[in-house]
Formats: C-alpha cells, sequence, structure tokens
C-alpha cells in the first residue's frame, strides 16, 4: 500500500507535525523529502534503499549526485533536493561563531565545526581568534589540503592574529578518515606553532584533530609543552 493507505500515526509528514522532527527515523525523514516513492515502493522504502547503497547517513553526506541517482527512484531533481537539503543543515550548523563568545571547553568547537568538517574529504586547518578574555574575535580558513608544514606556516597562521590584535588562538583541522588521532605531522607542526607563538607572544591554547563524531585535544592531553618530544624521532625533535 502506498503511504496514504498507512494509519495517519504512521505516515511521515503526519508524524512529524505531530511529534516532531526528532521522533521520525533517518528513511523517514528523507521520505519527507523525497515526496514519492517508485512504482510499487513507497518513498520510505526509497529511503530506506538510499541509505543502504550509500552506507547511511554520513555517506549521504560524501556521495554525489551520481551515486545517488543510480538507486532506483531518485533521479536528477531527487538527488538535488536531498544534497540541498543536507548543505542547508551543515551551513545551519556552521554559521560563524559570534564575536565575544566565550570559549569554555574544547568540546564547545568540537560541538560547533563537526559537522562541518566530519564529512570533507580533505583537510582543512582553522585558526580561531581570541581577545584577552577569550572571546571570540573572528575565525578563519588558513589551509586546505594535506596537513603539511609547507601548507601551515607560522607565518601565515600568525599574520592576521597580529592583524586583529589577538592575545590567544585556538587551531582545529579535520582528518577525512575519521579517525582523529594526531599524526607525527600534527604533533610537530603543533609544537611549531606554540613556539612561533611564545615568540609573538600570543598564546596557543589548544589544537583540535576533529574526526567522525570524536576529537582529540591537545590542551585536554597535555601536548602543548614545547618539552613534549616523546612521541617525535630525534631528527624532527631537532627541527623544533
Amino acid at each position: 500500500m502506498g503511504i496514504s493507505h498507512w494509519p495517519e500515526a504512521e505516515r511521515p509528514r503526519e508524524r512529524l507535525l505531530a511529534r516532531g522532527a526528532a521522533a521520525l527515523t533517518d528513511a523517514q525523514l528523507l521520505a519527507i523529502l523525497l515526496r514519492v516513492g517508485r512504482q510499487r515502493s513507497t518513498a520510505v522504502d526509497v529511503g530506506m534503499d538510499i541509505l543502504h547503497h550509500v552506507g547511511g547517513l554520513s555517506g549521504l553526506a560524501q556521495c554525489g549526485l551520481e551515486e545517488l541517482c543510480a538507486v532506483p527512484g531518485v533521479g536528477e531533481a531527487k538527488a538535488a533536493q536531498l544534497k540541498a537539503a543536507l548543505e542547508l543543515g551543515r551551513r545551519a550548523m556552521a554559521m560563524p561563531l559570534s564575536k565575544g563568545t566565550r570559549i569554555s571547553s574544547s568540546r564547545d568547537l568540537f560541538n560547533h565545526f563537526h559537522s562541518s568538517l566530519r564529512d570533507l574529504r580533505h583537510e582543512i586547518f582553522k585558526v580561531v581568534l581570541l581577545d584577552a578574555k577569550h572571546g571570540i574575535v573572528r575565525e578563519t580558513t588558513v589551509s586546505e589540503g594535506s596537513l603539511t608544514l609547507s601548507i601551515v606556516h607560522p607565518r601565515e597562521v600568525f599574520s592576521l592574529a597580529v592583524k586583529e590584535s589577538a592575545a590567544a588562538v585556538i587551531f582545529l583541522h579535520n582528518h577525512p578518515s575519521g579517525d582523529p588521532t594526531p599524526s607525527r605531522e600534527d604533533r610537530l607542526l603543533t609544537a611549531r606553532l606554540v613556539a612561533a607563538g611564545e615568540i609573538l607572544g600570543i598564546r596557543v591554547l589548544d589544537h583540535l584533530v576533529i574526526g567522525d563524531g570524536h576529537y582529540v585535544s591537545f590542551a585536554d592531553q597535555g601536548w602543548l609543552h614545547r618539552s613534549d618530544k616523546t612521541d617525535l624521532t630525534p631528527e624532527e625533535a631537532i627541527e623544533l
């Protein structure tokens, strides 16, 4: 039977109106966006097929239009609707941090940036500039691509901080693999940035590595001290 023949309490749209969006399954939410299904399959069935085909919501966020169109019952128009809805949600979650907002914990930053960074297929390195009371001055993207010392250079990272008279900074970047465990390159780069900040009188309060649903905070782990080189090779330590 089509959805119109279901009990009213089980129809996705009516269920949302009566109980709120949180009461719906992922497939039911997709059904509302799809509006109609295909021959002998409801929109909920198509939604379930989509989730199975792409590997859940995280896969839906990463897949392209062509892959979506490969699911029976999903043409270009429906694929465009789904991608537009996902992008609106991402943008809503990633609205710039309000100027003056106080950062009280690494979790605050993770909650803000996770939705916009977790599904990217390349690395993004950001810096959050703070005033003397650790209020937000502004946030900006420093570089995109593989995280290397040549791409993220202290001179470029701190030039904006100096221009904005920032008293402190927080760095963050994503790992497209989903595993937030810092690499040796991450550790070495962070140590060099901390050293540069000390010279300029700008404190580095933290460096967050964001993965899929998890993150690692250098500050929480006590890894912001330049003297901490236990995970670096002698050659890397000398470079500091």
